[in-house]
């Protein structure tokens, strides 16, 4: 495809898709599959607009806006908006490429999309956040519905701008209907929703520790990056279960638990966290001086966290390199699992599979890696739970949405495994690849639902 642009993040989404693809027998059994591939791998609509909106001194600004419309063989597109300065077409349709099989994971009736803006909410007014949303909405509204389209909050887009933006769709529209998710409990929102991509997370690598014969969170060291929503949660969850959680992060740098230090994090200084993130505050003005935690500027957190057994990437893309991979192989990690998405480079994946192919039957402990489209995927599926619940007009119950939630990862985990099964050879004793299980799975649905409504077909 030289006549097109280089979309390294894209690319980089692609080839892992298709690298687990290519490594199974689906192929060899299925060559028609290719394609579906082929057809899979290009959006059913792009969107770019443009987003004209007023500072607090009466200037004109203006920013980029896009949709990425993914897919829609299994239900309305249904993906986040990202509001930050580095958002391009290469990251959302990196993101919308995989929320199309993540959300076929969670067995919930929803397509893949993803969108936002290259806006930079940081150092902005509340004032100048709101306008920016609802010019950003009275442009988006003409391409969004409950039937078509239901996007979510991402980077920069909390539930208070998933309000502004509600109020924006449903002046525009003279409609109101579940067209975005993450709403106020009050007006149509979702128990369980905030917590649900940490909570899922933590569901999830509780079935990959039982699975691989390494018990349950009790006493298991965790370290975490980011100290967003999907971190705060995991975190609050592990510690709930009876695990230490070591390190959080930023982009400016790490908060670790001090070498040889018994320190870790307590719920109450999570929640503090929590509330310096929604004053957009860095760590760095969170005291932790006399906690037992070191700030180490500019780092992640996988290099300095010591012995550990669990490593929970929460932040961004590409968040773990290879050397970092190998830190973590060295420093005792069990069990690898994303809740950011894309958080491991493919090198860093590499690291990981081939540590978990020439471990086993060994006494060492394999290390087992989990792919965002997978473990991170309860976000989306309590999104999905909030959708059933406006078409329904009602409200479940905390523990309704949570034992669904549960439910969700746990099919999840063992849709990627079983899977793994049936189509990657591995030697006895061998975990199965979960990021090569769970591709072929999402893949799999959405592509038979395409081919179904006529989207592909072969001779």
């Amino acid at each position: 495809m030289s006549n097109l642009p280089s979309e390294p993040e894209f690319e980089q989404a692609y080839h892992e898709l298709v690298a687990s693809l290519e490594n199974s027998t689906l192929f060899s059994e299925h060559p028609e599959y290719r394609t579906a591939l082929e057809v899979v791998s290009i959006p059913e609509r792009v969107i770019q607009f443009r987003v004209v909106w007023e500072d607090d001194k009466g200037q004109l600004r203006v920013n980029r806006g896009y949709r990425v419309q993914f897919n829609s063989a299994l239900g309305p597109y249904k993906g986040g908006l990202r509001f930050h300065p580095s958002v391009n077409l290469s990251i959302l349709k990196f993101l919308g490429f995989e929320q199309i099989f993540k959300n076929a994971l969670t067995g919930l009736n929803m397509g893949g999309g993803k969108g936002g803006a290259d806006f930079d909410p940081k150092g902005k007014s509340d004032g100048e956040i709101r306008r920016f949303c609802q010019a950003f909405m009275r442009e988006l509204s003409r391409h969004i519905g409950a039937e078509t389209d239901v996007p979510a909050g991402d980077i920069g887009v909390s539930g208070r701008e998933i309000g502004w933006l509600f109020g924006a769709y449903r002046q525009a529209r003279n409609k109101w209907e579940g067209v975005l998710t993450g709403k106020g409990l009050t007006w149509g929102g979702s128990l369980i929703r905030p917590e649900a991509t940490g909570y899922g997370l933590v569901y999830y690598v509780g079935h990959m520790l039982e699975h691989a014969g390494c018990g349950g969170w009790a006493g298991k060291r965790v370290a975490i990056s980011g100290s967003g929503n999907v971190a705060q949660y995991a975190a609050l969850k592990c510690i709930e279960l009876g695990a230490t959680v070591v390190s959080l992060s930023d982009s400016k740098g790490a908060l670790v638990a001090e070498e040889g230090s018994s320190a870790s994090f307590t719920p109450e200084q999570v929640h503090k966290i929590a509330a310096l993130k929604v004053q957009r505050r860095a760590l760095t003005d969170f005291e932790h001086q006399t906690d037992g935690f070191k700030y180490v500027e500019g780092a992640r957190p996988w290099t300095l966290v010591g012995k550990v057994d669990v490593a929970l990437p929460c932040a961004t893309q590409n968040e773990v390199s290879k050397e970092e991979a190998e830190a973590l192989v060295a420093s005792g990690v069990v069990a690898v699992a994303e809740g950011s998405n894309m958080g491991c480079t493919q090198e860093a994946i590499d690291v990981f599979e081939a540590q978990r192919r020439g471990n086993a039957g060994k006494e060492t402990a394999t290390i087992w890696y989990a792919p965002g489209k997978a473990a991170n995927c309860g976000g989306v599926a309590v999104s999905g739970l909030e959708m059933a619940q406006n078409s329904q007009r009602l409200s479940w119950t905390e523990q309704e949405v949570d034992d669904k939630l549960k439910d969700i990862m746990r099919n999840a985990f063992y849709n990627g495994l079983e899977t793994a099964k049936q189509y990657i050879e591995a030697k006895d004793g061998e975990l199965p690849s979960l990021v090569a299980g769970s591709n072929i799975a999402g893949f799999v649905k959405v592509a038979r639902a395409m081919h179904d409504q006529g989207d592909w077909w072969s001779s």
